[in-house]
């Protein structure tokens, strides 16, 4: 095993605790999501060795292709986080447990229809704009409550909150986009409970997401090491 990634993995999860236990701000229940992303299957495995069990991909291709080399770990938990193609929905709903990146009714509305019955509810994230970047996907924050109240009603979903990319910011810090993201998780919980995910955070910025309410941090470079490009961890 490569001790790096263990040791990497291990250091992110006693930073969470650490920060945890010296902000009351941040939440309990925030989760660690590993971006596998152009990673190979053997060092999937070795961070699953490590202790973890939830993954993100980007690419369909990549999704299938994994989920089905992985198959025998029953307990690994695949989340879709990167754009989706409507043409490309029926593999995420069939092997991913919560997708991060839902921003239109179609999409929507096919991942209801082709999640399979015999599997629980997909958990979707409604993507959100916050930076208002035209390069970016997501609508924007005053389009949230419409689009939830149209995903919410559709079967075999269950509407579980929000995502958000911020601009990168030149200080690395990204306060003003993440409070402006806990504003807005807050005000749909209050019209839908159960939607308290808020998923937020990468390598660069994620401690700071993380006393702004983030539930699920994204981590990519700081788990599996630097790539050439990292988007969306």
């Amino acid at each position: 095993m490569d001790n790096n990634i263990a040791e990497r993995l291990n250091s992110a999860y006693r930073q969470i605790a650490e920060i945890k236990q010296k902000n009351q701000a941040v939440r309990v229940d925030a989760q660690l999501i590993a971006v596998s992303k152009t990673k190979p299957v053997p060092l999937i495995k070795e961070v699953y060795l490590a202790g973890q069990r939830l993954f993100g991909e980007n690419y369909v291709q990549e999704l299938v292709e994994k989920s089905a080399e992985l198959a025998n770990l029953v307990d690994l938990e695949w989340h879709f986080i990167g754009p989706i193609q409507s043409n490309k929905t029926r593999d995420i709903a069939r092997i991913a447990a919560v997708v991060h990146s839902v921003d239109r009714l179609k999409i929507a509305e096919r991942l209801s229809a082709q999640r399979p019955v015999d599997l629980p509810s997909l958990k979707i994230l409604i993507q959100v704009n916050i930076s208002h970047e035209a390069s970016k996907a997501g609508v924007l924050p005053e389009d949230v409550p419409a689009l939830a109240a149209q995903i919410a009603v559709l079967p075999n979903l269950q509407l579980a909150g929000l995502m958000a990319i911020p601009a990168p910011a030149v200080d690395q810090d990204n306060s003003q986009a993440f409070a402006q993201m806990q504003s807005l998780s807050m005000k749909l919980q209050q019209q839908f409970p159960q939607a308290t995910a808020l998923s937020m955070g990468m390598s660069d910025d994620w401690q700071q997401a993380l006393t702004f309410g983030a539930t699920m941090i994204r981590l990519g470079t700081a788990i599996f090491g630097a790539r050439d490009t990292q988007p969306h961890e």
